[in-house]
């Protein structure tokens, strides 16, 4: 299985398109939140249904800068992976939206404890699958994916504890822009897609064992 994830759209869906356009050879499409900035739900089932265009599934977990309808619109759509599970084959993808409370109070806050409860809820779904793949839209604390500019970690605590706890073979995360790349907690690969509107994603591919990529077109 070929998976291209992408992060941090904030409503560049045409580069999101680009980039699928000239990958072409792919069996499923994550967005790994702020799929939008503010946006209307309209907004966000325009952008999901191009993307289906391809004719390949669609995984999906809401950001801090989508607003809460936001969230509820992929549930309409069918392509919530937030508190939820997908089995694809051998691969089981769960996630969580949202980001942990900051001080910048954006759109989509939640509790360490909720995003605790919300990647449990998914894991249960996926625990007898033989690969499982962790989609939370903010990265693990305390990490290399986590850093701002200033060298502060500003990432979730919850996510990191989660990954410690049930050991998804593979995370894939956003939120930190500036934090884009590859670490590992307890040997395990977790990947920062990168804001997709500057050209960057990760290709995920699953079949003796899990590998991560990550690309940009620019």
């Amino acid at each position: 299985m070929r998976v291209l994830a992408f992060s941090d759209l904030h409503g560049s869906i045409d580069m999101v398109l680009r980039i699928l356009a000239l990958e072409r050879n792919f069996d499923l499409v994550i967005l790994a939140g702020d799929i939008t900035t503010g946006g209307t739900p309209s907004e966000l089932e325009k952008a999901i249904r191009r993307i289906e265009d391809f004719r390949k599934p669609v995984l999906a977990v809401a950001g801090n800068m989508d607003p809460l309808p936001l969230e509820r619109k992929l549930e309409q759509l069918g392509v919530s992976i937030d508190s939820r599970d997908v089995v694809i084959g051998e691969a089981g993808f769960f996630g969580v939206s949202a980001a942990p409370a900051s001080p910048l109070h954006t759109l989509n806050e939640i509790s360490e404890r909720e995003i605790m409860a919300r990647a449990e809820a998914g894991w249960k779904g996926v625990a007898a699958a033989r690969w499982k793949i962790f989609v939370p839209h903010a990265s693990p604390k305390d990490t290399a994916i986590d850093l701002t500019h200033s060298g502060k970690h500003v990432g979730s605590s919850a996510v990191r504890d989660f990954i410690r706890l049930r050991k998804p073979d593979a995370t894939i995360c956003g939120h930190i822009h500036e934090a884009r790349g590859i670490d590992r907690i307890d040997g395990l690969p977790v990947v920062n897609c990168g804001p997709a509107g500057k050209g960057y994603y990760v290709v995920m591919t699953i079949d003796k064992i899990i590998e991560l990529e990550n690309r940009s077109i620019l």
